[in-house]
This record gives structure tokens, sequence and C-alpha cells, in this order.
């Protein structure tokens, strides 16, 4: 009789356990600037710790990607205040590009979740995350943000991430290589003309040639490359095509490795390549 009354409630116990909730991801309080909110998401996930910076927009607003083109102003994450953290890397969902009065700019057009991993300097002990945001929101006209927002993350961990955190870290752009794979990807890159007729040609596979999209960005902030102009290329391919301007005070195009993001509806990829000749 012992013997069975253990067995029951063993089995019991096991199935209040396959049947309980797992936990969910922990958050934050809103920060409410005017025309947006911010809030940071927490999440365990095959022992990392990964989170978010959710932003959320008014309808009809925009905020900006890391570089924002020919106007904007990029986030500025200030992770300074936070104890056992010893880095957090921010992840950037594909963007897109807008026409702000004839400039041209690259950045989220509506509510955006930057995911983050965090590197605890102690694992297995409590993590305490204080951000301090700077940002820029944008209607008709664009208006500096500030948002400071808390999350303390206890030594068990947090709960997995939820289906917004995870669509956010899966519209990242996957790290490829030039000339490799299938659409999306980036066959060539390359500087042709000379002075002030040099441009960058980039050849790309894609899914839908009339809807994809690239971005490229110089090693730091120094750099300001153009918006590239797309046009159709051989055997359903886009063409993406921008002059050398932008480039820094003794920075060298031809030999600086450049990064260069490109979207379609079949995802997107970034690849960081030098240029090469014609």
């Amino acid at each position: 009789m012992v013997v069975r009354r253990a067995l029951l409630t063993a089995l019991i116990t096991a199935g209040l356990a396959a049947t309980a909730p797992a936990r969910a991801e922990i958050a934050s309080g809103w920060s409410a600037p005017s025309g947006t909110a911010v809030r940071l998401v927490a999440a365990s996930e095959g022992g990392a710790l990964t989170g978010g910076v959710q932003i959320r927009l008014t309808p009809g607003w925009k905020t900006y990607w890391r570089y924002p083109g020919d106007a904007g102003v990029p986030p500025r994450f200030d992770w300074s205040g936070s104890s056992n953290v010893g880095a957090v890397e921010v992840l950037w969902p594909a963007p897109v590009r807008f026409d702000e009065g004839g400039s041209l700019s690259i950045g989220y057009k509506s509510d955006v979740t930057l995911p983050f991993k965090v590197t605890p300097r102690e694992a297995g002990k409590p993590v305490e995350l204080r951000l301090a945001l700077d940002f820029a929101v944008c209607e008709k006209i664009c208006q500096p943000a500030t948002a400071n927002v808390t999350l303390d993350v206890p030594a068990s961990g947090a709960g997995a991430p939820s289906p917004t955190l995870t669509a956010a870290l899966a519209a990242v752009p996957l790290t490829a290589t030039l000339g490799a794979g299938a659409a999306p990807a980036i066959e060539s890159a390359t500087l042709e003309g000379s002075g002030e007729q040099r441009r960058i040609r980039i050849l790309a596979r894609v899914g839908d040639a009339g809807t994809a999209d690239l971005f490229v960005e110089g090693p730091d902030d120094n750099w300001a490359l153009p918006l590239p102009e797309r046009s159709a290329g051989p055997d359903g391919r886009a063409v993406f095509t921008l002059p050398v301007d932008g480039v820094p005070s003794g920075g060298d195009i031809a030999t600086t490795l450049l990064r260069f993001t490109l979207t379609d509806r079949a995802g997107a990829v970034e690849v960081t390549a030098p240029l090469s000749a014609p």
C-alpha cells in the first residue's frame, strides 16, 4: 500500500510538472518619451541570457537603424549602470529605407525589438540591466528621445523568449560570405571608374529584384556612404550602384572592409568584404 501510494504521488507530481506552463520572459516597466515607449525584456535560451530593447512607435512615426542614412540619429546605448554585466551585444533586425522630404534614411516604421546578448561577469549570479537609451523618433519632424529602463534578472535566469523576441532574432540578417549561398546573396562588390566618376557596383541574387534593398556601411561612424540605387540585372538579379562619397579624410575605400546588408522577401544577409577591381 505504501509503495502504491508513493507511486501514485510520483505520477501526479510528474503530470503536474508536464502540464505546468513554462516560465515566460521577464520585462521592465515602460519608459514613455513623446511619440514612443521603451522597455527591456530578457529571456534564457540554451543557457545564454538574451533580451530585447522594445520600442513602441505611435502610428505614422519612425525611428532609426545603426546607420541612419542621409538624415537621422542612430540609437546610442549606455549600459554602464548595469551590474554583473561583462558585455552587451546589440543585434539589428533588417531595416527599411524611407524618404524624408528628399533625404533617404534607414530605420523602422513600426514597433521594433532590438535583440541583445548579455555576457555576465560571473555566471550563475543575478544580472542587473540598466540602460540609458538616446535615440530619435520622427513623424514629420524628428525629435530626440531619452529612455531609462531597468531590469533585474535573477540567478536562476529568465524564462523562454516570447514570440515577439523570437521573431526579432529571426529578423536579424544572417552572416554570409561574398559570392556564397542561395538568394539572398551578394555575388560581387566592385569598385569601378576613376576620379570623381568612381562608383561601387554590387550584384546580388535575390528572390524579388523589384523590392530587394541594400545598405552599405564603412568601418566606423566617420563614414557616410550614400544609399544605393537599384536596377534590374541579368537572370533576375539585382544591381545596386552608389557613388564614392562620404569617405572620411584619409580613408581609402579601395582597401577598406565594408559591411553590406542585403534585404529580400526571402530574408536578409550581412557580408563584410573589401571591394574588388573590375
